[in-house]
């Protein structure tokens, strides 16, 4: 294995396992000052970089990722930095006859050391650059249908905001397959009998109001092992959560079944605006944290 450095400009780098699955196979390894290429200390120092890096969960130390790595495989891509950096996606579908269908785009919900790690989406993306990701979308999905890709499959965006204001949109990675995304989507869809418009990049019911969500999969913590499935829908009944389907909104909880033994549910808050369905999530999740400590 032949170690080189990173051209001078590349301050970070993220090291992304073949298997990964939701950011847990990301790394980032740090570029900055390292000797200049050809020097004798270059290979040195950036091992002693590799030895060091940030990982995105506990299951991993430098030996096991590594070997991973070479068992599995691994892309190694620049870590792009700007002073306001988001990561919307789009998700399409390409169908048997070959026709690319936009389904839908979201705002993604990052955590973790690195902000590598999927929490969540926001639904629809910023309409500021929900647009600008889907015609680049379209383009790879144009490409991906000419190669014989048929299905479902997602395409996650780096969007970066340069100093006249204006997003520049990078396509960093492909999934060809259903993702965190679909479920709270087709929730969505099937509750509400709607529609996403990509040239507007807003969800309209078959009533005719506009719909918006958050949702994650990742609610978690140790004091809600102390809750049960009936608690759980106790508390969405006593504080008025649960979804009504006369006006459309309130919360769908999914992953509840074994909250006592994993400490963790899902949750899609769907509302008429990002900030009312925001609202909602964070309603629910300081609720949540109340109920549990209660039962302890």
């Amino acid at each position: 294995m032949q170690l080189r450095a990173a051209k001078p400009d590349v301050r970070r780098a993220i090291v992304k396992l073949n298997e990964g699955v939701s950011g847990i196979g990301n790394t980032v390894v740090d570029l900055t000052n390292l000797p200049d290429p050809g020097d004798p200390a270059e290979a040195a120092a950036v091992l002693e970089r590799l030895r060091n890096m940030q990982f995105e969960v506990d299951m991993f130390g430098y030996p096991d990722y590594i070997a991973t790595a070479i068992k599995e495989g691994a892309v190694v891509e620049e870590m792009l930095d700007g002073e306001v950096k988001l990561s919307p996606s789009v998700q399409m579908r390409i169908s048997p006859l070959g026709e690319v269908q936009v389904l839908y785009t979201h705002d993604q919900m990052l955590g973790g050391p690195s902000g590598q790690s999927y929490l969540g989406a926001i639904f629809p993306a910023d309409p500021t650059y929900s647009r600008l990701i889907t015609r680049e979308a379209v383009k790879v999905g144009e490409r991906l249908a000419r190669e014989g890709v048929v299905g479902r499959f997602v395409i996650d965006f780096l969007v970066i905001r340069n100093g006249d204001g204006d997003w520049e949109p990078f396509a960093i990675e492909i999934n060809l397959r259903k993702g965190g995304t679909t479920h709270p989507f087709l929730a969505l869809q099937y509750l509400t009998d709607g529609l996403y418009d990509p040239e507007t990049g807003n969800f309209t019911t078959e009533l005719g109001g506009e719909k918006c969500y958050v949702a994650s999969d990742h609610i978690e913590s140790e004091a809600y092992r102390n809750l049960t499935t009936e608690d759980l829908f106790d508390l969405v009944s006593n504080y008025r959560l649960h979804y009504d389907h006369t006006c459309q909104t309130g919360l769908v909880l999914h992953m509840f079944s074994k909250i006592a033994e994993t400490g963790r549910i899902g949750v899609t808050a769907i509302h008429n605006s990002p900030e009312q369905a925001r609202a909602l999530y964070d309603r629910f999740v300081a609720t949540l944290d109340v109920v549990a400590s209660a039962a302890e």
